[in-house]
């Protein structure tokens, strides 16, 4: 009898063995209720926090499911401690809520049925200077417009507040799916699509409808706080969050703002507004640098809305959340999100808001910030099962380990950690090797994606390949966008400015040549610009160049944390100083030695 695959510690950390039978089933369900932290090859790091045990609450799991599922997969006794803190957390996630002053307009109740509870917050002088004030035992009341803030501060001391206190329904505004004769009328799904086994033909059907996971989504955050709430959807890349926002604006019928991350992703989701809904031109805008319209559905760039004139200035576009009287706003790449914004949607806990993400990481830690402000995650589909239903492209991954030479070894070795860094990443050795990975893939659409402006203007004048930076003027990039999108150019060198928000469906391959540091958020968001379904095999590559024996190897390991959690492997391989040989089949930085599944190929030598 084989040994259960996970060895559960006293500090609520988690190992799970990466070659035992059971890892991928492990896996889904600690994913559910705790964070990877490490990735080594013997065994997986885990840990339980109090967020990630508030979110599976938020989607419903309870503590002794969660409970039941750790000692179901633990290969000793589960330590009690681990369990009553478990309960412990979880209980205290709906506790305290939020609730309309029965007679004072511009007051809420903060309620709770532990006596104990209040008593405990009564003596923390952080929550009286927000305005809470004691009424009884059981009930405090705080002015509304601190709604924000005393859900924030709550959070932080371990105690999430349950918010039912309602929303202003904003202004209404007529939406539907183009097509549709009733605004009213249920949404429809497309769990059988007509003549379609393969659900990329989903395009080609009359008329506009939801898959069953974007139809879920959707309803998961209308049915949250009774009449419609808020909080966060979780989905990756070429899911189709675009359309999951469109949804909530057609059952809320209210106006709009969305916020984004640049303004190509501005100009897509108006493109998307005009496409699949009955919004006319006249009914959108576009609030960027290059355009201040203010209309019924408004979609802005967080870069605008946190522009100051000079240094010290205000930041005269955030008077964009009052413009209207908006019913929703949606906070698209909510990961994303800069401080000065977290100002402001504390500001506006009256109005509904939906964050978009492929993923909660925060590099700047905030995660906490996010489930109070904007909402709990509210629904989530793993990638690798969204992949098994050919709703996103199978990503094969493979990390190439490129030698430094004896000349740059020596500059390394008397560089700073950071140049050390720079170093490795810009190492000249790569061109050559992604030269054969291009060649490797002939007619294929493939992205090449850097961090540093000099390594990828080199790239784009050996491969002769236009390069995206962010000092590109967005017209131009556009139309290189366009280009790619027809065919008529099948390469592109891209910097930073390509990790969010574009949509180019057809790219099947992408080369990492540098990044961010241990950033896991752009690794993810990276290979993301391939999972758009793709004709045919529907499988897209993905390689990460890594100078050997370097610092860059570290990060690297790192940056594809996230990616890991969600079941990719990467392989890897290593390049002999002038020559490529074939992958080294038995090394996965997952870990895992079993055979890969049916119809996932070892790659060969590129």
């Amino acid at each position: 009898m084989n040994p259960k695959p996970c060895i559960v510690q006293r500090d609520r950390t988690i190992l799970l063995e990466t070659a035992h039978p059971e890892f991928e089933q492990a896996r889904r369900q600690l994913s559910q209720y705790a964070d990877l932290v490490k990735s080594p090859s013997s065994f997986h790091t885990y840990r339980i926090t109090p967020l990630s045990l508030w979110n599976a609450a938020a989607s419903g799991m309870s503590a002794e499911t969660i409970c039941s599922s750790l000692q179901g997969l633990a290969r000793w006794e589960v330590p009690v401690q681990v369990l009553a803190e478990i309960r412990q957390l979880v209980s205290r996630y709906g506790q305290l809520s939020l609730l309309p002053h029965p007679d004072k307009e511009q007051h809420l109740l903060l309620c709770s049925d532990s006596e104990s509870l209040l008593n405990e917050l009564r003596s923390l002088r952080t929550l009286a200077d927000i305005g809470l004030v004691f009424r009884s035992s059981k009930e405090a009341e705080v002015p509304a417009d601190r709604r924000g803030l005393l859900k924030q501060e709550l959070t932080r001391l371990g105690y999430p507040v349950l918010d039912h206190a309602g929303y202003q329904d904003g202004q209404y505004l007529d939406i539907r799916w183009r097509g549709e004769t009733d605004p009213l009328a249920a949404t429809p799904g497309n769990e059988s699509l007509p003549e379609a086994s393969d659900p990329r033909k989903e395009e080609k059907v009359q008329g506009f409808r939801l898959r069953d996971y974007q139809r879920e989504a959707a309803a998961s955050i209308r049915d949250a706080g009774g009449s419609g709430g808020s909080g966060v959807i979780v989905l990756p890349c070429g899911a189709g969050k675009t359309v999951i926002g469109m949804a909530a604006m057609r059952e809320l019928q209210c106006e709009t703002l969305i916020l984004t991350s640049n303004t190509t992703s501005v100009r897509q989701w108006v493109d998307e507004l005009l496409r699949k809904t009955t919004l006319t031109p006249e009914d959108i805008g576009e609030y960027s640098g290059h355009r201040k319209e203010v209309r019924p559905v408004t979609v802005a760039t967080y870069q605008i809305l946190t522009h100051r004139p000079g240094k010290g200035d205000e930041q005269l576009h955030m008077k964009l959340f009052n413009e209207r009287r908006w019913g929703l706003i949606i906070y698209d790449e909510v990961h994303l999100l800069p401080a000065p914004v977290f100002r402001a949607t504390a500001d506006i806990q009256a109005t509904r808001r939906l964050g978009l993400t492929a993923t909660l990481i925060r590099e700047d830690g905030r995660e906490h910030d996010v489930f109070s402000l904007i909402g709990p995650k509210r629904y989530e589909m793993p990638w690798k099962e969204l992949e098994d239903q050919g709703w996103i492209a199978e990503v094969d991954c493979l990390e190439v380990k490129v030698p430094m030479t004896s000349h740059l070894k020596e500059k390394y070795l008397a560089a700073g950690k950071r140049e050390q860094y720079r170093l490795a990443a810009e190492n000249p050795s790569k061109l050559s090797t992604l030269i054969r990975l291009v060649e490797r893939h002939p007619g294929a659409q493939i992205l090449i994606i850097g961090q540093y402006l000099d390594q990828l203007k080199a790239i784009a004048d050996r491969l002769q390949a236009p390069l995206i930076t962010g000092r590109m003027a967005q017209n131009e990039r556009h139309a290189w966008y366009a280009a790619f999108r027809s065919g008529e150019t099948r390469l592109l060198v891209v910097s930073k400015v390509a990790n969010f928000a574009v949509d180019l469906p057809d790219a099947s391959v992408a080369i990492e040549v540098s990044g961010s540091y241990g950033s896991r958020q752009e690794e993810a968001q990276r290979l993301g610009r391939l999972l758009r379904p793709k004709q045919g095999e529907n499988k897209a590559h993905f390689y990460t160049l890594v100078t050997e024996d370097s610092r860059e190897e570290f990060f690297a390991l790192r940056r594809r944390m996230f990616l890991i959690e969600q079941g990719y492997e990467y392989r890897t391989m290593t390049v002999m100083e002038g020559a490529v040989p074939a992958p080294v089949h038995a090394k996965q930085t997952s870990g895992r030695k079993e055979p890969r599944p049916a119809g996932r190929r070892e790659a060969s030598s590129p």
